[in-house]
């Protein structure tokens, strides 16, 4: 092929992913521009307390939020659960918490978000040496790496309803896939700057050890011992405590609030 009609297609390949970059740029800012109706301002009030704990910018923020993230994702229903507008939005809601002040992160690499009416059972495979053991495990939720999250209703209305107990299924789900951005569910999201690796490192990993140790000897109060399972499942944990147990955490565990103040962009201890 001539060397002019290589270049040729170069441009207009270019031109035509240009023009697609704008034209979701242009979406993505009508929808974040669009306030939420009066009704549905009124389940959030009702049913998801934290929304009412938030700054007045911060709530605007958060409806355009919940509109990109309502259009972006597809909810599917489980044994014969009907998904209405009030579950979408609730759900939408919980977890664009997490990104309503940092609009660069939108929940990419899925769509699909699976909900059950009430706790479901799960397969779960594990290794004893060499023997492979299959069992059933009863979840109220899970983030499929690259795929679903899954929820249970049920628990969805509990910890959204309750902001104060530290038990949130959609932060803690959500908080999983801000997790796998990095390419590895680790314990380790993709920071606001690379000059805050260094520290997150050596404060979670500090943070963790202790958890554990507080864990063990039956002391420990502000995080969900689930944490205990793993440095992701304790970034997730974290997670819904920061959110939901805020001001304990800040006076209990002032350095692992801040390193979640600096990667969420929020202080709701403030609230």
């Amino acid at each position: 092929m001539h060397p002019s009609i290589i270049f040729i297609i170069l441009v207009l390949a270019a031109i035509i992913w240009g023009i697609k970059l704008y034209r979701e740029r242009a979406r993505r800012n009508r929808l974040f521009q669009q306030p939420l109706s009066s009704g549905q301002i009124t389940v959030l009030e009702n049913h998801v307390p934290l929304y009412t704990r938030l700054p007045k910018d911060l709530r605007q923020t958060l409806q355009g939020c919940i509109n990109y993230f309502l259009d972006e994702k597809v909810f599917i229903g489980r044994e014969g659960l009907e998904i209405t507008d009030e579950i979408r939005l609730i759900i939408a809601a919980n977890a664009c918490l997490l990104i309503v002040n940092n609009r660069e992160r939108y929940f990419s690499g899925f769509e699909t978000i699976l909900v059950y009416p009430d706790t479901y059972v799960a397969k779960e495979v594990s290794y004893d040496g060499m023997v492979e053991v299959h069992k059933d495990v009863a979840r109220a939720g899970e983030s499929w790496y690259r795929g679903p999250i899954v929820l249970s209703l049920s628990d969805v209305m509990h910890g959204s309803g309750n902001e104060q107990d530290g038990h949130n299924v959609v932060l803690h789900e959500f908080a999983h896939k801000l997790d796998e951005e990095s390419g590895v569910m680790d314990g380790l999201p993709v920071l606001r700057e690379s000059a805050h690796y260094k520290e997150w490192a050596e404060v979670l990993t500090q943070e963790y050890d202790e958890f554990l140790d507080r864990v063990d000897r039956g002391k420990n109060r502000v995080i969900d011992e689930y944490g205990s399972v793993s440095a992701p499942e304790f970034f997730a944990v974290a997670t819904e405590s920061f959110f939901e147990k805020s001001e304990q955490m800040k006076k209990r565990l002032p350095e692992l609030y801040k390193q979640l103040q600096t990667f969420y962009g929020l202080d709701p201890a403030e609230w």
